[in-house]
């Protein structure tokens, strides 16, 4: 038994816990806290990112695939309209104006374009196939990983991570790993992000730091800080951008946002084919 500042007699509790507050006094067990808060913070960003991402993705081309026909036939109409206008007239100005409407109807894509996306290492998508053979097209699944994928994908992120390497080689194994990480995350794939973390497990341990523990956190914070700024960078370019701004509108129900677009692009369209009538006649 010990004695205290004021001479009264100390217990073994006593000695422990002033230790305790000794080293979460230090220095070093500050910053390990920071970091940590810092870890958390920034992987639950990364995955609201990357969980945004994908219904981009997905909104995207459930978009283009409903209404991009729509969105050709308006362009055409357009056009057609301007030329039965400009033929009526025979005024230069219309002239000109139909020229420009011409140009705006895109053409039809080159190969490269026509099967950019649409091949991977098995070959044609199914949706291309399906375009080829004249055959209806699936709407792609829409993509929510669930919250076991979400925490697979937080603990994967926090201990593979690229910027965890202490050299370019082990940076080189992570970056692949990583990669393989998110498509797995985007589908949603539980299964995989499993075999994946079983896989890491399994792998070869990266090095020690050669960095005392202060160097080593303060390095790790200053990354951190510069990884958050560069996703608030890609977060802003996804919100901003036309379809993320329109998913934003309906996050909840985006398909019927789709339909509400369809609608009011089916009166546009009924709307310029009685006007090309109209001139035609």
């Amino acid at each position: 038994m010990t004695q205290d500042a004021a001479g009264g007699p100390t217990t073994r509790n006593d000695d422990e816990s002033a230790a305790q507050q000794d080293a979460q006094s230090r220095p070093e067990a500050r910053l390990a806290a920071a970091v940590r808060a810092a870890e958390q913070a920034l992987i639950e960003f990364e995955i609201a990112l990357e969980t945004f991402r994908v219904e981009v993705e997905n909104f995207s081309r459930l978009h283009h695939q409903k209404l991009g026909p729509m969105y050709a036939r308006l362009d055409e109409l357009d056009a057609e309209i301007a030329e039965a206008r400009a033929a009526r007239t025979g005024d230069p100005e219309d002239l000109r104006k139909a020229q420009e409407a011409r140009a705006m109807v895109l053409p039809m894509p080159g190969v490269d374009e026509l099967f950019h996306d649409w091949m991977d290492s098995d070959g044609l998508s199914p949706e291309a196939a399906a375009m080829l053979n004249s055959q209806p097209v699936r709407a792609p699944k829409r993509v929510r990983p669930s919250e076991e994928a979400r925490k697979l994908y937080r603990e994967l992120a926090r201990k593979a991570h690229p910027d965890l390497a202490p050299d370019e080689a082990e940076r080189t194994r992570r970056d692949e790993f990583i990669a393989r990480v998110n498509a797995a995350y985007a589908l949603g794939d539980e299964g995989l992000l499993k075999e994946l973390a079983e896989e890491w497990a399994a792998g070869p341990v990266a090095a020690e730091s050669q960095l005392s523990e202060s160097e080593e956190l303060y390095a790790r914070l200053e990354w951190l800080s510069q990884r958050k700024e560069l996703l608030t960078v890609v977060a802003k370019e996804l919100e901003e951008s036309a379809i993320g701004a329109m998913l934003r509108m309906a996050p909840d129900d985006p398909d019927r946002l789709l339909d509400e677009i369809a609608e009011q692009l089916l009166a546009q369209v009924a709307a310029r084919e009685s006007e090309l009538a109209g001139l035609v006649q």
